[in-house]
Formats: structure tokens, sequence, C-alpha cells
């Protein structure tokens, strides 16, 4: 019998060591890092501390910035609430038009702000589908804080039952098979196994939830109008101060900026910390 050999692959077939590589992809990296770092450094850059901390007690900034913190967490903690239940049935269950109820979960993503807000002043306004009768009743939703959170919600909701419905369907359904033969109910293993093994995709929904919620600004104008400390937010000061008072829009961005990074870079360390105990 002849000898097996094993010929040797083509010298072109062979590809590079990644290393000799990394030099070009950092190269090629820089341009959009620095399209997108420009306008940050350009927007503190351009806002002068002193003016900064004289416009951090400004009226309409304080009550800006109250309105929005109020809203986007009241806004959070309705998501939560009401969506885990949704991310639960999508990543557990099939069911008759799951598709449809998938595409209409992340229809508010994708739609453009201003027909978010359309669409929600046709369902909830005084002549609205829903918000006709409750006016009949003597409840009034449009131009009101309800409705700045329900536009919040509208909008920014959906971010959080997509990070839900991953973080549920990564869980091993062995161990929650394993903990109701041990005699835990639905409720015990819901709270005692899958939610500690999801809370990590549900905490990082939840935080993007919120910041997308605290930049809303299509919607909320539409829904909600733009009447300072009634449902005026930091986006529509910011869209006001650019016509009033500049001060008062870039004072406005840095408070935003400044919250979204130091928000994400505290959940991305706890989150770092859960995957790799060693770091610090």
């Amino acid at each position: 019998m002849a000898p097996v050999t094993v010929s040797r692959p083509a010298r072109w077939l062979t590809l590079p060591p990644m290393g000799g590589f990394r030099p070009l992809w950092r190269f090629l990296s820089l341009p959009f890092l620095l399209f997108l770092a420009l306008p940050l450094v350009a927007l503190f850059w351009q806002t002068e501390p002193a003016r900064l901390l004289a416009n951090l007690v400004d009226l309409q900034v304080v009550q800006a910035v109250v309105l929005s913190l109020k809203t986007s967490l009241i806004t959070t903690v309705v998501t939560i609430i009401f969506g885990t239940p949704v991310a639960y049935l999508l990543a557990r269950h099939n069911f008759p038009f799951r598709r449809v109820v998938e595409t209409v979960l992340d229809l508010p993503l994708v739609l453009p702000p201003a027909v978010a807000g359309v669409a929600l002043l046709m369902a909830f306004g005084r002549r609205g589908l829903v918000g006709g009768m409750l006016n009949d009743w003597g409840v009034q939703i449009a131009f009101t804080q309800t409705a700045v959170i329900l536009a919040q919600t509208f909008v920014a909701a959906p971010l959080y039952v997509r990070a839900a419905i991953l973080g549920f369907a990564s869980v091993d359904e062995d161990l929650e098979q394993a903990a109701a033969l041990d005699g835990a109910n639905g409720r015990q293993i819901f709270q005692h196994v899958t939610i500690p093994l999801s809370w990590m995709a549900l905490l990082s929904g939840s935080v993007m939830t919120w910041a997308r919620a605290l930049g809303e600004f299509g919607a909320t104008i539409i829904f909600a109008g733009n009447y300072p400390s009634r449902t005026q937010t930091m986006p529509l000061a910011i869209y006001i101060g650019f016509e009033l008072n500049l001060d008062v829009a870039l004072t406005l961005s840095v408070i935003l900026v400044g919250c979204s990074f130091l928000v994400l870079i505290v959940v991305k360390r706890i989150l770092q910390r859960e995957v790799d105990p060693a770091v610090r």
C-alpha cells in the first residue's frame, strides 16, 4: 500500500497572521471614531465652566432637568413592570401571529419620532380613539406630564423588551425544571432562578430605555407640547434655547451627555465585573 501523504495547502490559501493587520485596522477605525468624538468634544469646548455653573441655577434649566429625570424614571419603571411579561412570553412561547407581535414591538424603533407623536395624539388626544372617551369622563392626557411619559414609553420601551427577551432566552430551562422538581412554584422559579440568571440583560435594557427616554424629543413635542415646568423636558428646552438663549441649550446638552456617559460607564463596569470577577 502506498503511503498516505498530506499535501500542504497552497501558499495563496494561507492567511497571514492577524497581528500584522492590527495597525491597519486601527488606522481604518480612526476616522469613524473621530467623527463620533469630535461633536462631543466641541460641545464641551464651547461651554465655558463659569457660564455652565451660572446656568445650573437658572429656573428654566432646573425645571427641565427635574421634569426629565422624573418622567424618564417613571417611564423606566412602567416599562419594567409591563414589558417584562411581554419579553418572557416572546422568549419562551410560540403562538399564532408571533411575528406580527414582534414587528409591532420593533416598529417604534424605526418610526420617525414625529409619526410616533401623531399616532399617540390620534389615540390619546381629546378627539382620539381612546382619548375621546377619556375626555368625556373628564380625563385629559394630551399636553400633560402623562403624555410625556406615554411618549417616552412608546419610543423607549422596545429597547428593554428586546434586551429582556435575549436575557430570558439565555437561561437554561433545565435549571428551571430542576427547581420545579424541588417543589418551587412558577413565581419562585421566576424570582429566584430566571431573574438572577438574566439580570445583566434586564439591567442593560433598563439603562438603554432610561437613556432613550431622557433624550426623547419628537414624539413628546407633538403629543405633550413644550410648556415650561409642565411638559418641557431637557431636549425641548434645548430646542427653545437655540432661539432664545444658546447658553441654556449648551448647559442642558452638557448635562444630558454627562448623565448618559456616567450611567453607561457605571453599568458597563458592573457588567464587566459580573463577567470577570477579577476586574475591579
